[in-house]
């Protein structure tokens, strides 16, 4: 399988990576399959993918958890090195083009004591919402290079996404 069919298969196909990577071989090795997991795990059990519903929550712990996601990546790809390069080349384009608009947009915001503001608050959260959906195909796609059952889908969270 290619890099591009992959991507495909994953409705991801709106990340920005150049052509001659997109036709390289996906050869995901045992490390990139380890790495995969550790992130999957970590995905599946944040607000990254997990709903908020409206009465909870505070958006300055969730903005710092999705910010998290780059040094729990970072621990990873160190942890597994160079064998895990499969894994490296996704992660890095969806820290990148994904998580880091969202995180520096609201980083400022936040700064500027924009959670105060309760519109501010419900556009946050519907940024939020657009940015889980990103992410749920992310973790989805990890399960797939992990090799492993994948379990976005497993609980019901009464029509809450």
């Amino acid at each position: 399988m290619k890099w591009q069919e992959w991507l495909e298969k994953w409705s991801m196909t709106s990340l920005k990576i150049k052509t001659p990577f997109l036709e390289a071989d996906w050869h995901p090795k045992d490390k990139d399959k380890d790495a995969a997991w550790e992130l999957y795990i970590e995905l599946l059990t944040r607000i990254a993918t997990q709903p908020l519903p409206k009465e909870h929550g505070d958006e300055a712990t969730v903005l710092e958890s999705i910010h998290k996601l780059f040094s729990l990546t970072r621990e990873i790809i160190k942890k597994h090195g160079r064998e895990c390069i499969e894994f490296t080349k996704i992660a890095i384009v969806v820290l990148n083009q994904i998580v880091r608009p969202f995180t520096a947009k609201w980083h400022k915001e936040m700064i500027a004591d924009a959670f105060a503001d309760s519109q501010k608050c419900h556009e946050f959260r519907k940024e939020l919402l657009e940015l889980q959906t990103t992410l749920k195909y992310y973790t989805k796609m990890l399960s797939d290079m992990a090799g492993v059952e994948d379990l976005t889908e497993l609980e019901d969270h009464n029509g809450q996404a």
